[in-house]
């Protein structure tokens, strides 16, 4: 590690002697106020998840792209795959606790030549796919609302600057948040737990009641689509998106993590917590929507771009109902958002503090009396603005960026994950592991998040669609390859001179001084 270049931020007097002596060990001091209890960042982690309702989002991808039963069989094993992603996630955070997580565990296992370029590059994988699932979520929200809207009004005319504006709308709000009322946060996040939940069971309810014609048994567990591919192992693979999609985000809890009282306890536990229930609420959606979907071609084809707008007004049978059944939805997009806005800005910030980013110091600074990463929150939110600009002039680029988040999270988690499975294999004493360890079932885990994170990164490139065009093609692989070069570029122009892996602020010796 590098000695610490710039003045450390004082320390928050909320920070337990435990955690204090814990960040100490890792070379890093307390200048965020630990204020999450297990159910506020379980909240968090669910609602950065929301996967019952993330899959309505993109259920286009996946039902085009397998169908009914290649939608509900993809699912399964994504859920078992991000399961074992997020076991692995949970050894890695229970072992160095720190915001920075992916670069940072990165940095500690690789070989001594390849610390700093693997930390660097996996860094700016992890900060610019946060800052692109950023903008993507109030892209989606924001697109979404105009669905309800479309649906609602048949004389309004939709224009993609109207969506522009919206996201404008709704990051400016998850800013202001995020910054005048961080200390609500916990709270907001506890109650969005309870509130995913509860939504859950009106939304299913109400769809497996009212639907008045049920899909058969043949429909839904036996139809698979093709979108346009020749072979349907193909189109199936493809699909994947949809569900991968659907549990993106599980890493922003690890972003919080020195917000977090207990954290290389409580956050691993809340990691596999939120798995459990988005899984599960998850996949019983997916059966019920399934079986209630109505007429496929009219949810494919509907003009709000948004399938489960048409699904649930055809569930319900008006278009008020409907309108307000999807607003439900919309509700929860809105509140992903504010916890993406967080953990976004806790990723650029720690990136900024071990030095990483031009401007460092700036970009680092934390508000002495708020104690939020001022400065990177409001890079964040005008990132996500202007991103969401490139939307009037075309929406094909735009979709490209919202693609760009499963390749860049995958590309960010492999580098950690595969420097962890070797470790463990070939020199398992230099492993100490945390309070939370899967044991003997590690190399089996790990090596499951590996070749499955492989997988779906490989498919993450594919384009949805039979024949490919310029506005129907995935553009992400090239957006993956330009931001890996630009890392690559930058660490010889700019990290190579400054940036020497994680910073040391303090030493272990002072943790036994520092108090709550």
């Amino acid at each position: 590690m590098a000695d610490d270049k710039y003045p450390v931020q004082e320390e928050t007097s909320s920070l337990s002697d435990a955690d204090a002596r814990e960040l100490a060990l890792l070379g890093k001091k307390a200048v965020l106020r630990r204020n999450f209890s297990p159910i506020a960042i379980l909240g968090l982690s669910c609602s950065l998840m929301i996967t019952w309702e993330g899959l309505f989002s993109v259920f286009i991808f996946g039902l085009s792209n397998g169908g009914p039963a290649g939608l509900i069989y993809s699912y399964l094993i994504c859920w078992a795959g991000w399961a074992c992603v997020i076991a692995t996630m949970g050894e890695l955070v229970s072992m160095w606790p720190t915001a920075g997580g992916q670069y940072h565990w990165t940095y500690m296992l690789a070989p001594e030549g390849w610390k700093k370029v693997l930390s660097y590059v996996t860094g700016w994988q992890s900060v610019i796919a946060w800052q692109a699932l950023t903008a993507s979520a109030g892209y989606l929200t924001a697109t979404a609302l105009q669905g309800l809207v479309i649906n609602s009004r048949m004389d309004y005319v939709p224009e993609r600057w109207h969506g522009t504006l919206m996201v404008f709308a709704l990051i400016l709000s998850c800013l202001a948040f995020n910054t005048f009322y961080l200390k609500g946060l916990p709270k907001v996040e506890a109650a969005i737990l309870w509130l995913h939940i509860t939504l859950f069971i009106v939304v299913l309810v109400v769809v497996v009641v009212m639907t008045p014609a049920k899909s058969t048994n043949e429909e839904v567990w036996t139809t698979f689509l093709s979108g346009g591919y020749e072979s349907k192992g193909l189109s199936f693979f493809i699909g994947w998106i949809t569900p991968v999609f659907a549990f993106s985000g599980a890493d922003g809890a690890v972003h919080m993590s020195e917000e977090i009282r207990d954290s290389s306890r409580v956050l691993p536990w809340a990691l596999m917590m939120s798995i459990l229930i988005n899984g599960v609420t998850g996949l019983a959606m997916l059966i019920a929507i399934l079986y209630c979907i109505g007429d496929i071609d009219a949810a494919l084809n509907t003009p709000t771009g948004y399938p489960f707008i048409e699904i649930l007004t055809q569930a319900v049978g008006s278009i008020g109902g409907g309108t307000a059944l999807s607003a439900l939805l919309v509700v929860m997009f809105c509140c992903a958002t504010l916890g993406i806005v967080a953990a976004s800005s806790r990723q650029l910030w720690a990136f900024a503090r071990d030095n990483a980013v031009p401007n460092a110091r700036l970009v680092s600074y934390v508000h002495p009396t708020m104690k939020v990463p001022a400065v990177a929150l409001c890079i964040t939110a005008t990132i996500s603005c202007l991103l969401s600009l490139i939307n009037i002039g075309s929406a094909t680029v735009f979709n490209a960026i919202v693609s760009l988040t499963v390749a860049g999270f995958f590309g960010s988690y492999l580098t950690p994950f595969t420097l962890l499975l070797y470790t463990r294999v070939r020199y398992p004493g230099r492993l100490v592991p945390g309070p939370w360890t899967l044991g003997k079932w590690g190399p089996w885990v790990n090596g499951v998040a590996v070749v499955w994170g492989i997988v779906v990164f490989f498919f993450s490139f594919w384009p949805s669609q039979i024949p490919v065009t310029a506005m129907n093609m995935n553009w992400s692989c090239v957006l993956w390859g330009a931001v890996v070069v630009f890392a690559i570029v930058f660490w010889f122009v700019h990290g190579k001179s400054v940036y020497n892996g994680p910073v040391i602020e303090t030493d272990a010796s002072e943790a036994d001084v520092m108090r709550v």
